[in-house]
């Protein structure tokens, strides 16, 4: 107790400065609204970097998550844009025949688990497979374009033949004009496929938009595919164009199963037809 005595008596005018320097301070933020100001701003930019680290932080801890809920969300808004599109089909055309237009095609998502590109005949593989009614010859895109066609599936898996395969074989034309041709790829850049056979009269230039062509059961009509990035010189026999994709087929996580649900009708028919 004699030394807190002694402590108070030593130091009582340097006390004394502190609580006359505290009340002074005090007044300042009290009855000044730009020392206030600056004191609570200064404060906010503090706690709002915390709080936005937290954000930060947390937001990406989420993000698996978070691509699964969209891209459920995506495959369900495809399939009912699907729907709408084949009712308003319907409707236009239900006096010619009140059948024909209905849903023709179902999308599955699916995540890529592994990716080949650098190689002759390329595959990937996705996590769905025939407990998710997918099969073979279905058309994989993803919100870029095309990626490839189903090869092979198991119970939980599916291999797929990629477009960078040099067994590959697409339906596709010059998007805005009916001239078509097939897709293959060299086997030399990923990033660039050729539309062979195209026709030497239709007028194509050098950025022009290539897309599918509908002209088979797998892929449906308009996917987009690339750009056109070289002609070729001279009378070739085949009229080779090459293609710039709009996929970055070394970069792919995403994609979607495409089901063409009059498949087997048309199949069938053309079987028929044949015998």
């Amino acid at each position: 107790m004699q030394q807190i005595i002694y402590f108070f008596q030593k130091f009582k005018y340097f006390l004394f400065f502190l609580l006359l320097e505290l009340i002074a301070v005090s007044f300042i933020f009290n009855n000044l609204n730009f020392h206030k100001s600056k004191f609570v701003n200064s404060a906010n930019i503090v706690t709002g970097g915390l709080y936005k680290t937290l954000s930060d932080y947390t937001e990406y801890l989420h993000l698996r998550s978070d691509n699964n809920i969209l891209s459920d969300e995506n495959t369900r808004l495809k399939n009912i844009l699907e729907r709408a599109i084949s009712k308003s089909s319907m409707i236009d055309s239900i006096i010619v025949d009140s059948t024909k237009y209905m849903q023709k095609y179902i999308y599955t998502e699916a995540k890529i688990i592994n990716n080949n590109y650098s190689k002759p005949f390329n595959f990937l593989t996705i996590n769905k497979g025939k407990r998710q009614k997918i099969d073979k010859e279905m058309a994989v895109i993803n919100s870029k374009g095309i990626i490839g066609i189903t090869e092979k599936t198991s119970n939980n898996y599916t291999r797929v033949q990629s477009i960078l395969s040099k067994n590959s074989n697409i339906n596709a034309r010059i998007k805005g004009n009916t001239f078509y041709g097939t897709l293959k790829w060299d086997g030399i850049d990923y990033n660039t496929v050729q539309l062979h056979d195209i026709e030497r009269q239709a007028p194509i230039k050098i950025g022009d938009t290539v897309e599918t062509g509908g002209k088979s059961t797998i892929f449906p009509e308009g996917i987009p595919i690339g750009t056109v990035l070289k002609l070729s010189q001279g009378n070739t026999a085949d009229n080779k164009i090459d293609v710039k994709l709009f996929n970055d087929m070394s970069n792919l996580r995403y994609v979607y199963i495409v089901k063409n649900l009059d498949k087997e009708e048309i199949l069938s028919l053309e079987n028929t037809q044949n015998e």
